[in-house]
């Protein structure tokens, strides 16, 4: 039985970006839940590889910690001078000396790459014994693209950047996408052969390919299926175009496992969100980060979730979320903001204009409307009234509220914590409540009400308020008041 090559990946990312115009480093520039870098990582995991080596320079830090994160068994490696893909390539392999077998390298700004692209190519390259074999694409505009030059016989003869190009090899539409199977052995020796004699100044990677064809080495090219795989972002305008790109392609695969997105082109799902077949999606709507939908939940149109849980047949419309669970059968919105910690349970409300933060909500609770819900446990059944404030903050502490089974909080309360209302207790509509409510206890703070006749008439005289009194005061027989 043969032994399974031995693989190494080597992704590049050590440049600027400087067309980016941004303090961010390229690689680490976010696109629908996982940096640049970070979705040609979870494309490199196809190649099965021992180890993986991401060169790093621009703001080596801020790379390295993200690598940390995202992918700690990958080892980062400084090039601290930017001098070319073939010097950066070099500098990675004496980070590893005993690799040997394939190396396959991958630049740091692909994200529409696909793990079954790099196996392919894999594959390819190793069941020919090459000892390189790049990954092709033929393009409608190659402008900016290093150019594949195929010798009489269709093989690989060379590959060009576009800066030290003739006319004739730019009129090529067929381009290098800057991914790479290699033999070590054979990239060892040519390596060592590298020249700067280039426009750049530069160690170039593809001059690899030249030297082994004069070496007598096999080369080859593999074109990928969808060109689209290869496309990289040098400006926000091209990353832009992937995101879009890759909304599409994200949105397609929910809607073929049986998602409804009700409109595509206004639908953001991050490719790290989960949905279950007949979960629908309106409308407007971002879905983010670790985001889960069950089936037959609704949500939208015009609608956020971040890091947000919803359980089967619930309904969101029109909500901001972080953090949030959202219970089976539950509902939410519209104009709603759910803060991190709230954990809504089956069948439960968030009605209209609500804010919660750190709250929980029993089965059936209902918090129907303009309200704020802060740091507080509402049992089942309970009835929060509209207007009502969970005051949890003195301005030093936060503090908690409970309010208990089928308890009932009238409009426009104050529940000023820490305080518990008990099980089927009552609050009465207008009251400020600082101290406990016993179970089945009505808890009023209200002042005595306390009417002065005939004031509007005597202290806004001349007012439509005024002659509507004493017009009123007229239907009734009565004197005016201001006589």
């Amino acid at each position: 039985m043969s032994q399974a090559p031995r693989r190494t990946v080597v992704v590049l990312a050590a440049g600027e970006g400087k067309r980016m115009k941004s303090a961010t480093p390229k690689v680490l520039h976010p696109l629908l839940g996982r940096t640049l870098l970070g979705h040609v990582l979870v494309a490199a995991g196809a190649a099965g590889a021992e180890q993986t080596v991401v060169v790093v320079g621009h703001k080596a830090e801020a790379v390295s910690a993200h690598l940390a994160e995202v992918a700690p068994a990958a080892v980062p490696v400084l090039q601290a001078q930017q001098n070319g893909t073939g010097h950066a390539v070099r500098i990675a392999l004496e980070a590893v000396p005993d690799a040997s077998g394939t190396l396959v390298v991958l630049n740091g700004d692909v994200p529409l790459l696909r793990g079954e692209t790099v196996a392919a190519l894999i594959e390819a390259h190793e069941s020919a014994s090459r000892a390189a074999t790049v990954l092709a694409a033929a393009v409608e505009d190659p402008s900016g693209l290093g150019r594949i030059v195929r010798d009489a016989a269709g093989g690989l003869s060379r590959i060009v950047e576009e800066r030290d190009a003739s006319a004739d090899v730019r009129a090529i539409r067929e381009i290098n996408a800057g991914i790479y199977a290699f033999d070590l052995a054979a990239l060892r020796e040519a390596l060592g052969k590298l020249s700067t004699d280039n426009d750049q100044g530069e160690e170039y990677l593809t001059d690899v390919f030249g030297l082994l064809v004069e070496m007598g080495s096999p080369v080859g090219v593999f074109v990928a299926a969808d060109a689209e795989e290869t496309l990289g972002a040098n400006d926000r305008a091209q990353l832009a175009d992937l995101r879009s790109r890759l909304r599409d392609r994200v949105n397609t695969a929910w809607m073929r496992s049986g998602v409804s997105i009700l409109d595509p082109a206004t639908t953001w799902i991050d490719v790290t969100v989960t949905l279950e077949p007949d979960a629908v999606v309106d409308q407007n709507s971002q879905l983010q980060g670790a985001t889960s939908v069950a089936s037959g939940a609704v949500i939208g149109p015009d609608t956020t979730l971040i890091d947000t849980v919803v359980g089967a047949g619930a309904s969101v419309l029109r909500t901001h979320s972080i953090g949030a669970e959202v219970g089976a059968e539950a509902t939410v919105g519209p104009f709603s903001f759910l803060r991190p910690g709230t954990r809504m349970g089956r069948k439960s409300k968030v009605g209209g204009f609500v804010e919660a933060k750190n709250a929980e909500l029993g089965e059936g609770a209902k918090v129907p409307h303009l309200s704020y819900v802060g740091d507080a446990s509402i049992g089942a059944r309970a009835n929060i009234g509209a207007g009502t404030i969970f005051a949890n903050y003195d301005g030093v502490n936060k503090s908690r509220t409970t309010v208990g089974e089928a308890a009932f909080v009238g409009s426009d309360t104050v529940l000023i914590a820490p305080v518990e209302v008990g099980p089927g207790a009552y609050v009465a509509a207008g009251s400020a409540i600082a101290s406990d409510v016993p179970s089945g206890s009505l808890g009023v703070t209200r002042a005595q009400q306390r009417n002065v006749e005939g004031w509007t008439v005597r202290r806004r005289p001349g007012t439509v308020s005024a002659e509507a009194a004493e017009r009123a005061a007229q239907g009734r027989g009565e004197v005016s008041t201001a006589e």
